[in-house]
């Protein structure tokens, strides 16, 4: 006989409040992604808050080019980053946020803030956890 749970899954409409709880799911996977997270905070601190792609390699330590391109086509086809390819022979293309993701990166910045200051906190908690473990 199968058990019948009395817990209930909170659905991300009932946290903020839209009735489209699979279109937020999407969103947050997108931009709760660590590429995401780490590019979006790399165009800001880019020099004009702009970057080339291989810029952007450099910035985003451990991002191989298919994940950053397909970080960027992501953002891009959501509105976070804006893209902009120069008429010059190689093409140049540069990268930076549009006013939706400039309004993402202040919160995704504090919540990077948040990280370097708690990170030694964290570390403490999981020799805790991992001693107690042993």
């Amino acid at each position: 006989m199968k058990k019948v749970s009395n817990k209930r899954n909170i659905q991300p409409n009932q946290l903020c409040n839209n009735v489209d709880a699979d279109g937020v799911r999407e969103l947050m996977n997108t931009v709760g992604d660590k590429w995401s997270v780490f590019i979006i905070v790399a165009l800001q601190g880019a020099p004009g808050h702009r970057a080339r792609f291989s810029e952007l390699e450099r910035l985003v330590r451990g991002i191989s080019q298919k994940m950053l391109s397909s970080t960027l086509k992501k953002l891009e086809r959501d509105g976070i980053v804006a893209r902009e390819v120069f008429p010059e022979i190689p093409p140049r293309v540069e990268y930076q946020l549009s006013s939706l993701g400039l309004s993402l990166y202040t919160i995704q910045q504090a919540l990077v803030c948040w990280v370097a200051d708690n990170w030694n906190e964290v570390k403490k908690s999981r020799a805790r956890a991992d001693k107690l473990k042993m």
